[in-house]
């Protein structure tokens, strides 16, 4: 929660930053709580609530409720230049395969479509498996997974230093299981689009 509360806090300096600042918490796009401390030498102020805003100025600190307009006022071009938040998708695998499953075959459009929206894209595709198998063939077969998103990201005129590729074998199932056991949910590549 800290980490999203500090992705949605502005801060503004006007002057010095020791004489003003305003910072301003701004509400969750997926309307999830957040909150941030302010701390300034021993004072410490908690913003918990969408557009809840401490000042501190050469006269004081004062804590108070933002407008929307305030905001887009005093931050619109740093709001502007902010890159859109990072995606997260997850596509799976038949088994031993890098095979999509007929569900992520409607799913990769939506991947294209986001990174098509963004200027200067930055993909992240991380390959895993199952616990079926030595740890040489799912690491190998996670690899696989992983080239094999990123080839087509590429064929659909993703440039290749713009996507890292990775395969972490069965080392970080979604769903613990003893090895040996075969569970479709851990035979996936996740793809995070920032």
């Amino acid at each position: 929660m800290r980490v999203a509360a500090l992705a949605a806090v502005l801060l503004f300096v006007a002057g010095c930053a020791s004489r003003n600042e305003t910072i301003v918490l701004l509400p969750e796009k997926d309307g999830r709580d957040t909150a941030v401390v302010v701390k300034r030498g021993d004072s410490e102020v908690v913003l918990d609530q969408p557009y809840a805003a401490d000042r501190k100025t050469v006269f004081g600190e004062r804590t108070y409720v933002a407008t929307p307009a305030e905001v887009t006022s005093k931050f619109g071009p740093a709001l502007d230049a902010m890159p859109a938040r990072a995606r997260s998708f997850t596509l799976y695998f038949v088994e031993g395969k890098d095979e999509f499953t007929e569900e992520s075959k409607r799913v990769v459009e939506s991947v294209f479509t986001e990174i098509a929206r963004r200027p200067v894209p930055d993909v992240l595709v991380i390959g895993h498996t199952d616990a079926v198998g030595s740890d040489t063939v799912n690491d190998a077969l996670a690899r696989q997974r992983a080239e094999t998103v990123r080839a087509e990201l590429i064929r659909r005129g993703v440039k290749p230093e713009n996507i890292q590729a990775t395969g972490r074998g069965k080392r970080e199932p979604v769903v613990p299981t003893p090895d040996g056991v075969a569970e479709p949910r851990n035979r996936r590549v996740e793809i995070l689009v920032r």
